[in-house]
This record gives structure tokens, C-alpha cells and sequence, in this order.
């Protein structure tokens, strides 16, 4: 058998499959030619960045597309918890059907906080897509955070 032969039958299979699938496909097509599944998120868990400043350490995480009602912030121990969850349903109906759409998504992170965060003091913020929490250092750790160490 040539290579040639192989690469032929190797196009031709796909269109087989599909021709086979071209029926079921167009029923998961919207009006404007996309697939009802194009604005499905996939699991995503957001990027977050910290920082660590005199005062406090900055956590800012992004999560564009949510209300700050989404999210939970809590604290247990040491452990600093965000989490959010978001449902979102779309209907629509025609003479001859009724198509329905959901999207449900949800994450959670966890951090362990260090030593010196003023717990009963944590704040928290929502605003363009970007959630910042502050963390604010106690007076022990303020002081304790620089130190000139000299030269021997």
C-alpha cells in the first residue's frame, strides 16, 4: 500500500464522520450559525495575585462578569476562603420550540494566612471585574516587618 493511499483514505474518513454527524450538529446551532455550547465556561479557577506592603498584604483576584453579591469571603482559623457561584438560565420559545440554556459556574481558593494579619479588620471590595481583599497587618507585625541588618 503507497503513502499516498493512506493519506487519501486518511481525508476521507472525517468527511464520513461528518456527513454522519451533520444532522445532530444543526440542532445545537443558534439562529446566527453558533453553537448553543460556544458560551459555555469551562472550569476555571481565577488568577490571583498578592502583595505584601507595609500596612497590609493586597490579594486581588479576577473574576470578570460577576456581581459582588456572588462572592463568600470567610475565615476560619487561619485559613482565608473565597469562593462564588453564579447560575444564569435563558429561554426561548417559538411556534415550534422552546429552547432553554443554563450556565452554572463556581470556584473556591483558599490561603493560609501568615502571622500578623488583624483578622477582625479583613476588607473586602468588587469593582470592574477585580476583587481586592485587604489584609491588614496588627501593630506587632507592622514593626516587625522591616529590619536593617548591618554588615559584619
Amino acid at each position: 500500500m503507497a503513502t499516498k493511499d493512506l493519506i487519501r483514505r486518511g481525508e476521507t474518513i472525517p468527511s464520513i464522520f461528518n456527513d454522519f454527524f451533520r444532522p445532530w450538529g444543526s440542532l445545537f446551532n443558534d439562529t446566527n450559525g453558533g453553537s448553543l455550547f460556544n458560551n459555555l465556561n469551562p472550569l476555571n479557577v481565577p488568577a490571583v495575585n498578592i502583595a505584601e506592603k507595609k500596612e497590609q498584604f493586597d490579594v486581588s483576584l479576577a473574576a470578570p462578569g460577576m456581581k459582588k453579591e456572588d462572592f463568600n469571603i470567610d475565615v476560619e482559623g487561619n485559613v482565608l476562603t473565597i469562593s462564588a457561584e453564579t447560575k444564569e438560565e435563558k429561554e426561548q420559545k417559538d411556534e415550534r420550540y422552546t429552547r432553554k440554556e443554563f450556565n452554572y459556574s463556581s470556584f473556591s481558593r483558599s490561603f493560609t494566612l501568615p502571622d500578623g494579619v488583624n483578622k477582625d479588620k479583613i476588607d473586602a471590595s468588587y469593582e470592574n471585574g477585580l476583587l481586592k481583599v485587604t489584609l491588614p497587618k496588627t501593630e506587632d507585625a507592622k514593626k516587625a516587618a522591616s529590619k536593617h541588618i548591618s554588615v559584619k
